[in-house]
Parts: structure tokens; sequence; C-alpha cells
């Protein structure tokens, strides 16, 4: 990783800026900028988020925003309302309110004497999620957003729900934004009144997971904030950025396919990350990346991007099972259009035991999975942290209907997303069925490649479910996510399909058995053909980056991950403790530009029986810290989520301490009907 130093203009930066609302609320604004803005004007770049600019982000802020501020831009990180330092309550994700709040922010960036009117956004994960959700609201100075990590369909593709399924990273997520969001202002910055605007948080503080889970299916509170259901509503161009590794990678094809504006999508190995540090690596020059798109777009510079394929992406190799991959094998490819034209369907059938081209005579198999089938899938979206990745699939495997191809006898590649076409009993109303596209190598390494996952009474439609008729047959389509990888010769074709993923998503009411007809279930594969043009794709720079601020460890907690099972009780217990991300494995660490000593753990604990869907407990634990001098405040937050067969039962206490004395306490326990689910 270069550290550059030395930029085309010299930046200065303004820790805290005011800026208004319409409401009279303010939000809290870092701004980096050319020293001579005010005499030759910008375009300016805006990333919103709740994320803390003060402090928890501050890391990765600094060398990017310097980044793009040094080669003339303006750049604001701005905390969203109710987080950070800014005013008012952060009362959810996505609300109009924040939304016409960014249109503000706007409207005030462009009467700035340092902005020349031209403005882009730019954002991960939720800055992703709003940059596409603000460009639908067409402010005229906005002309252009980079999204990365994002979604368009914020029901079929979010922390909440996939495939009908409630996630356990609704609690986790939803848990951890309670933490985000109840955390007080700095009083460097707001002043005197910094207490009451704290106890005004947290007694003001909705339970994020629950709001959540009061919205089973895809309503209207799904709808609104997803720009797949009017893609023509965004007029600017949008580049689209993510990584295989990451929960969010289906968004990227649909808005490719949707969107009429000019558009790019670029995707690589790397996890729920910027893609100059990510991994899985090869990591790329990304901030090099962004500033052609800006200087297209904000500064009318022709820099050749736009003469470049529409979606770029890693064809990765098949690599053996590890909990983490420093970087994945493969190459970059490209594609002109998407959808793609060249990409040609292979069809299996999924005889008894095997995948073949041809079908056998129709047959019919039972799967009943143990509900700790999905203890290999990885996290749902990993930061590149050991321990994310999917590992050998064969445990996994064992509890679940196998059906493998004959070693290849050529290499294969696909582009795209795998579809499972499945005939299928069940003896429940509710059920959920997973698949698993994998790897096998020669030497029996399971590795996956994709997945898909189907609450079946969504089979027809994601909004208005239907409860199963015990015993009758139906055909089902099941979507793996989109992918991008080459099965090498002699490898073997295996997809394994399950009743349950446990702790990727919540089991079903009661334990199911599903009957599968072979013969005539079938896997299509989209096959990409080579394309002789990728060997002359312009190679990407290698990354660089402005200096980040000084920081120093004060107490370490690397991460742990550990599986117990209890052959007595027939319970597992999986855990994961870990730190923020920004801070690596400080537990606790000060910044020092600042002198400001913050501190973030999390422990996240799932127990299951094997045969017990309703003795599935998840529990969420964090502490969050800050000092500076006489200044001490501490945040406990404690989570859990069970269930019966007939509802969820949701707790948390949140207890915050100024000093070693209790400040405030809150507590939640919150029954939930299950709705099909």
């Amino acid at each position: 990783m270069k550290i550059v130093h030395d930029f085309p203009r010299e930046v200065r930066v303004i820790e805290n800026a005011w800026i208004p609302m319409t409401d009279g609320i303010r939000l809290a604004a870092r701004i980096w900028l050319p020293s001579d803005a005010e005499i030759d004007p910008v375009p300016a770049i805006l990333e919103y988020m709740p994320y803390r600019k003060r402090d928890f982000t501050r890391l990765r802020d600094e060398p990017l925003h310097r980044y793009f501020a040094g080669h003339g831009y303006a750049c604001i990180r701005l905390d969203l309302r109710g987080s950070g330092d800014s005013d008012g309550l952060l009362l959810d994700e996505y609300l109009q309110q924040e939304l016409d709040d960014a249109v503000d922010a706007i409207e005030w960036l462009v009467a700035q004497p340092w902005c020349n009117g031209e403005v882009g956004m730019m954002g991960i994960s939720w800055g992703g999620f709003n940059a596409l959700q603000v460009a639908a609201m067409r402010p005229a100075p906005l002309k252009a957003i980079i999204t990365m990590c994002s979604t368009d369909d914020r029901y079929s593709d979010d922390v909440h729900y996939q495939g009908g399924c409630l996630l356990n990273e609704n609690l986790g997520w939803g848990s951890v934004l309670l933490s985000c969001a109840t955390t007080p202002p700095d009083p460097d910055i707001v002043g005197g009144d910094w207490r009451a605007k704290w106890r005004h948080r947290i007694d003001n503080a909705p339970f994020y997971p629950l709001v959540w889970m009061r919205h089973p299916h895809r309503d209207e509170y799904w709808k609104h904030g997803s720009i797949c259901e009017d893609f023509d509503a965004i007029a600017c161009p949008v580049y689209a950025v993510g990584g295989w590794a990451d929960g969010y990678v289906d968004a990227i094809p649909r808005l490719m396919a949707g969107l009429k504006v000019p558009r790019k999508a670029l995707i690589g190995p790397w996890s729920h990350a910027f893609p100059h540090a990510a991994l899985p690596g090869p990591a790329i020059g990304f901030f090099q990346e962004a500033l052609r798109w800006w200087d297209h777009w904000l500064k009318g510079i022709d820099s050749g991007l736009m003469d470049e394929p529409m979606l770029r992406v890693w064809m990765e190799e098949y690599v053996p099972p590890a909990p983490m991959h420093a970087e994945r094998p493969g190459r970059w490819v490209a594609e002109e259009t998407w959808p793609s034209g060249r990409l040609q369907p292979r069809t299996f059938y999924l005889n008894v035991l095997s995948l073949g081209e041809r079908p056998d005579s129709e047959d019919r198999m039972r799967i009943a999975s143990p509900q700790t089938t999905g203890l290999a899938a990885g996290d749902w979206y990993g930061f590149g942290a050991e321990g994310e990745s999917p590992t050998d699939q064969r445990e996994d495997d064992g509890k679940s209907l196998v059906f493998d191809s004959d070693p290849l006898q050529e290499r294969l590649e696909i582009l795209g997303a795998p579809i499972v076409s499945l005939e299928l009993t069940s003896d429940r109303p509710v059920a959920y069925v997973v698949v698993r596209l994998n790897d096998v190598a020669p030497d029996g390494a399971s590795a996956r490649v994709s997945y898909g996952i189907l609450n079946l009474t969504q089979r027809n439609d994601r909004e208005h479910p239907e409860p199963l008729a015990p015993g009758h047959r139906y055909r089902v389509m099941v979507k793996l996510n989109d992918i991008a990888y080459a099965f090498s010769l002699e490898h073997t074709i295996r997809l394994a399909v399950s009743t349950s993923y446990w702790p990727v998503i919540c089991p079903a009411p009661e334990p199911v058995n599903l009957t599968l007809y072979t013969g005539t279930s079938q896997l299509q594969l989209p096959v990409r053909p080579p394309r002789s043009e990728d060997a002359d794709l312009r190679a990407f720079e290698p990354p660089e980056r402005a200096p980040m601020p000084e920081m120093t460890t004060l107490t370490a907690a690397p991460l742990r991950r550990q599986v117990e099972r209890d052959l007595t009780t027939g319970i597992t217990e999986y855990r994961i403790s870990t730190t923020g991300g920004d801070f690596g494995d400080a537990a606790l660490a000060r910044i020092e530009d600042i002198d400001l000593t913050v501190g973030y753990t999390i422990t996240k604990t799932y127990r299951i029986h094997d045969y017990d869907p309703n003795q599935a407990e998840s529990t969420v634990e964090q502490t969050t810290t800050h000092r500076r001098g006489d200044w001490s405040t501490r945040l406990e937050c404690r989570t859990q989520l069970t269930a019966t067969p007939r509802c969820f039962r949701i707790r948390g206490i949140l207890k915050a301490y100024e000093g070693g004395t209790l400040f405030a306490r809150r507590d939640w326990d919150e029954e939930v009907t299950r709705d099909l689910l």
C-alpha cells in the first residue's frame, strides 16, 4: 500500500461544521477541501452515515477524504440525524427524513464559496444505500454516485431477511445500531449540553431488531428505499462496486440490468470493505479508479473509464477451503453489457445422488437436516477477518442431500446466478430449503461457490406468502447468489440441499421433512464462454491512500471463534468475540490527534439443539467506552432472541454509565407472532 503525502493541491480540514436542516436541526460534518478552494471552487463529494465521523470511522475517513481533497474535491463526511455529534434522533434506517436531510445538505454544499455547484455522493454499506436512494430523489446538483456493498432491495437483500427467512444478522446488526445510536456526542464538539442530548437519545431509542421483525414480508415498509421499485427514478450516472465475499453482491447485476443511466460495475473477490484494502485480495488502486469516475462526471475530464466494459469482475478459481483467504486466485474478466447475451445456460438434472446432463427416471429422496447444518457457512457478510469465510463443506454436506457430477473433463466457467428448480413436498406448512453449489476437489475437499435460501411459503410471492399443504407436490425456483467461478478439470460440481442453515438463518418453527423428486429437479448454470478481449483489460494501479491518524493500542482483544458441542445435552454453541473493525484488534485505543480514548467489544453467541429448533438462542453483548480527561462514558448492551413455534421473543438491556455511575437504563421484552416464518 502506497501512502501518499504530497498531493496536487494542499488540503485543509474543518473538524466540525454545522449544516442546518429546514426544521432547525443541525447535522455535524467533517470537511476536507483544497486550501485555495474559496478562490478556485471545486466539486463536492458527500458521504452520509451514522457511524460517528468524530471517532469510530475517523481512521478510515482521513485517508479516503484527504486523498480526494488533495486531487481537487471538497469531501464531506456527514453524521446522520441523531448519530455522532448531529442533533435529533436516529429512529430507523433510510427514513424519508434521512433522505430529505441529504437533499438539504446538498443544497447547503452548493451554496458554499468553495463548491462549484457540482456534487457527487459515495458510500459503503449504509452510505451506499442512501446514495442510491438520494439519487432517486433527483436533487439537481447531484451529478453522479459511487455505491459500494449496498442493495436496491431492502427486503430481499439486506441483513434482515434472505429468501423470506429471518437472518440472525437482523439481531446482530440491529444491536450494533442500537449501541451506535445511543452513544453520546463529544462534549468538545457539542458543548455543555452533551449530557441532555445523550439522555434524549437513550430515552427515545427504538429497539431496531424488533422494528424489523414486525415486517416479516415484503410490505410497503421495505419497498420504501428499495430503488428496484422504480429504476427509472435515478437520473444520474451510477458506479456500483462490491465483492463476492460480501452479502450484497446480487444487487450489482440487477442495477446494471435495471438502470437506464450511464453505469459501471466492479466486483472483486472482496468482503464488505473498500477494494484498496479488502480481503480476500488482490486489492486494487480503488481511490485512483474512483478519481477517474469523479473526474469524468464532476470535472468533465475524459478519463477513458466510460469507454471500458460495463461489468468487470474477478473470475475466481478453486482454493482449498480455509477460515480466511489473503487472496483468491483468478483473473479479471469483463462483459460489455449486462445481462450478457454471451452466456450459455447449461442444465444438470438432480438424479439419485448424482448430477447428470440427462434425467434418470423419477425417484424420491427425503431430507430432514440437523439444526446445526450451516456451521461451515462463515459469516453472512464478512469484513476480511479470520474465520469469516466458508470452511470445508463436508460436514454440512453430510447433513444434506448431495448430488455430484462426474469429474469434469473440461474447464467450466460461470458468471451470474445459478438457478435451481426443485420438485418437492413438505410435511409442515412452514419449511425452508437451502441449496449450496460446491466445488469438490480431487482430494475430497468441498468449497462453497454460491448458495440460495427460500422460505417455501414465499415460493410464489415475497409479499403474500402462502402456507404449504403437507404432502402436496410443488415446483419451486431457488436463485443462488451471483458469482464468477471457474470449475477446474477433474473437479466435481456438487449441489447440496438442506432444510436448515444455522446460524445464518433462524430455524423453521418445527422440524421439517422434505421429499425431493429426482430426475425432474434441475440445476441451471450460467456458463460463460472465453472472451479474448479479457487479456487486454486495463490493469488496475497498485493501492494507495493518504496517511491515517495516529492511534495507540491500549488493550488488545484478538478475534476468537469457538464451537462447543455438549454431547450429553445435544446443544451446540457458537461464539464469536471481536472488536471494532477500524481499530484492528484494539479493544481500547487512543486517537492521538483529538486525545480521545475509545473502546468497543462485541460477543455473539448462538446456541441450538441438533433436533429441536425451539432451543435456538441468539445473544449479542457489547461494550462501548469513551474517555478524555475527566469525561468518561460506558455503554453496555445485551440483546437476546428466542422462539417457540408460535412467536419470537426478543429482549434487550441497555445500561449507560457516566464515570462509574449508572446514568440511564432501557429494558425491552417483546413477543412477535411468527407469520409464516
